[in-house]
């Protein structure tokens, strides 16, 4: 039987961080375990540590672990670091640091910060950085890593196999082996198994496909993310509109990438503005701005329920048993509503429904929803028997079905609406969805009462 250790760190250095010992892990002499393993520990080692000690501590790590930590901690401890540092132990560590790490850093520092920043950078440091903080802040372009391995087509096998070996130690990522032309237009890709295989003094054109998956610098990051896992792909070249190869997406670039639109996502169908840092990093005005814009706009749709209500008040007053059922009639039709847009816009987010195949989704939530309104009008229909009489179990199984089928149709043709005029369709779940649904099951409710009392 085997058991998971709890900690990857040298028992050593695990007793250094007890003893605040930074002499004692700065002078460590033994291997280090895997880099890349350990650097998650040290930085919940780290977080529970005070300013001096943490920076302390940092200091004593080896160069490349640093670095390592660094590109993984969030935005306000790396900011509070940086601050922490001197001026040629920051100019060490932006140096070392993969350039799509170093965009991002600077992108979500202060602007002060980052003015400050990028005048410890070198020229060459600097002009990628300035290319790479050019593109749009949610573009492939901006999460883009400039550094990747290209080869010639005219090129023999065992030349590109020399090529990578000179060129790899500087390069994050070599799973995947690039052809372009000598204008930088990229021509194919090929993995680093497949050139490997190949006869050694074969040409690379001779083991090419031309076949190969790659995204625009321009295009929204959540599609490289989207392109990736369709494709199944570790790596992901961005081109230009020439199809110059201008850089590579990588798959943790794709899993921070998924994990950020999933939370503004469920930010979003909660109705409150996407937060750019964390919650205890978020300040309490930072947290109120928020939430109460969205909310201060449910507040003036609500109006339109209780103007509903008040429009029918003679209503209301000829049929009191009608005000048993508005709670009821309000409730399940938001429900519904928040129920199909919320499929909607995740079968939206994930490619299993397209814009243009609308329509039949139509068709199809139009089923749906008469068969919901069926099986719920049933019960409503029970319902209002036995509190106000036949004709208002009538009303309550009439408007039932009817809410319910236009709730779930509002529902679900919203986030194509939205996403048709560029907004994120999430918002159109929750909060929004269950505000309009209020007012539409409102008006069919009173509508059917008039109708069937003969009010």
């Amino acid at each position: 039987m085997t058991t998971t250790p709890t900690s990857l760190l040298p028992k050593e250095i695990q007793k250094h961080i007890e003893d605040r010992n930074w002499r004692g892990i700065a002078t460590y002499r033994k291997a280090w375990p895997d880099f890349e393993l350990v650097a998650p520990e040290i930085v919940d080692e780290m977080e529970s540590l005070d300013k001096s000690d943490r920076v302390l501590f940092f200091r004593a790590l080896p160069n490349e672990l640093a670095v390592e930590v660094f590109s993984l901690l969030d935005a306000d401890s790396s900011d509070r670091l940086l601050l922490e540092l001197t001026d040629s132990e920051t100019r060490e560590l932006l140096a070392n640091l993969d350039p799509d790490d170093r965009t991002e850093l600077l992108g979500e520092l202060p602007g002060q910060v980052t003015q400050r920043l990028l005048t410890l950078l070198s020229p060459e440091d600097l002009r990628e950085v300035r290319r790479l903080l050019g593109y749009p802040e949610e573009s492939a372009g901006r999460l883009m890593n400039p550094d990747y391995i290209s080869v010639r087509a005219d090129w023999t096998v065992g030349q590109a196999i020399e090529h990578i070996r000179e060129r790899g130690p500087e390069i994050d990522t070599i799973s995947m082996i690039y052809v372009t032309e000598r204008s930088g237009r990229l021509v194919d890709a090929i993995s680093l198994q497949d050139l490997v295989l190949a006869d050694p003094n074969a040409t690379i054109r001779a083991i090419m496909d031309y076949s190969f998956v790659s995204i625009r610098a321009y295009e929204d990051r959540e599609e490289a993310a989207r392109l990736m896992k369709r494709y199944d792909r570790e790596v992901l070249p961005v081109v230009d509109s020439r199809d110059i190869l201008l850089g590579i997406v990588t798959f943790d670039d794709a899993l921070e990438i998924a994990e950020i639109e999933a939370t503004e996502d469920f930010h979003r169908t909660a109705a409150v503005t996407p937060l750019k840092r964390g919650y205890w990093e978020t300040s309490v005005w930072g947290l109120f701005r928020s939430r109460i814009g969205w909310l201060a706009i449910l507040v003036l749709v609500n109006l339109i329920s209780s103007g509903v209500i008040a429009s029918y008040e003679a209503t209301l007053e000829a049929a009191v048993a009608l005000a048993f059922f508005i709670p009821l009639i309000i409730d399940t039709g938001g429900n519904a509503g928040s129920q199909s847009a919320t499929i909607m816009i995740r079968s939206m987010s994930v490619g299993d429904v397209k814009m243009d195949q609308w329509f039949r989704v139509f068709v199809k939530e139009i089923a749906i929803g008469l068969a919901i309104g069926a099986a719920l009008g049933a019960m409503g229909l029970l319902l209002g028997i036995f509190r106000g009489g036949h004709l208002i179990g009538l009303v309550v199984l009439s408007t039932m079905m009817t809410m319910l089928l236009l709730t779930n149709l509002v529902g679900m043709i919203l986030p194509f609406i939205l996403t048709r005029v560029k907004l994120d369709p999430a918002i159109a779940s929750g909060p929004l969805i269950t505000s309009i649904a209020d007012a539409v099951g409102l008006v069919i409710y009173f509508g059917f009462a008039n109708l069937i009392l003969g009010l």
